[in-house]
């Protein structure tokens, strides 16, 4: 089976938490352990999860990288899901469908963030490209801060079909475009939808444009290049949230 190394508390932590991923390995830094590791020992030994420890340096060379918070864990690959998985699956009666899809957006910074927003507005799936896309690696779980391990992403090879699936599933498909008129703010988000968002520098593909229903953008007071994939993404994700009417729990709010 094919592995990698998940880095940082919240990845790995979040990675336990969800039970998607099998864990074969848990590294853990030899200096004392900060309080948010404290549990993770035990959790690993209740799941019979082998807990070695670990100098920096091979903790670093593990991950490849500094960022790892003194902590790692060797897992199986990100999960995908299949589209038609989540598309047919059961419905809440009182949630409606809200999909992302993401037309080359490349960055994996971008595509954390984006991650770590869908989770917070109860997006029912990410849908990325299998080719000139960002891929959720454990540098999108990192950027996520574990987010990833939550969402649903889907892996397609081909957007435009992807799009005419969910259009004969009754979704409406909203595409981001920083030329139109249309802000987002004068739309009727209540039914379920699509958002597409264009990938860096070049936004949404001609032909990936053609299918969506409606173009919308954000509005700018000065006329600069275009905000980036992840916080129009926000933006957008947020408006649609607000438009759903949903009660907030108290402990929910920021």
């Amino acid at each position: 089976m094919k592995t990698e190394i998940l880095y940082g508390f919240h990845p790995v932590f979040e990675a336990l938490k969800a039970g998607r991923r099998s864990f074969f390995e848990l590294y853990i830094a030899k200096n004392k352990i900060p309080k948010p590791f404290e549990k993770l020992p035990a959790i690993a030994k209740f799941r019979k999860i082998s807990v070695k420890k670990l100098k920096p340096s091979q903790l670093k060379y593990l991950t490849k990288t500094d960022l790892h918070q003194g902590i790692g864990a060797k897992v199986s690959p990100y999960p995908f899901v299949k589209l038609n998985d989540i598309v047919n699956g059961p419905q809440h009666l009182d949630i409606k469908q809200l999909f992302l899809l993401l037309d080359n957006v490349v960055d994996p910074h971008n595509l954390g963030a984006i991650i770590r927003t869908a989770l917070c507005v109860g997006v029912n799936g990410v849908i990325i490209t299998k080719d000139r896309s960002a891929l959720p690696t454990p540098a999108v779980s990192k950027v996520s801060a574990g987010a990833l391990e939550h969402v649903n992403v889907v892996c397609v090879t081909n957007i435009v079909n992807t799009i005419k699936i969910l259009k004969n599933k009754g979704l409406w498909i909203y595409g981001m475009d920083k030329n139109t008129d249309k802000d987002i703010f004068s739309c009727d988000f209540s039914g379920p939808l699509g958002i597409v968002i264009g990938g860096e520098g070049k936004g949404i593909r001609s032909l990936v444009k053609k299918q969506c229903d409606i173009l919308i953008s954000i509005p700018q007071i000065e006329k600069i290049n275009s905000l980036n994939a992840s916080v129009a993404a926000a933006v957008v994700m947020y408006e649609v949230f607000r438009q759903s009417n949903l009660t907030i729990p108290q402990s929910s709010k920021i």
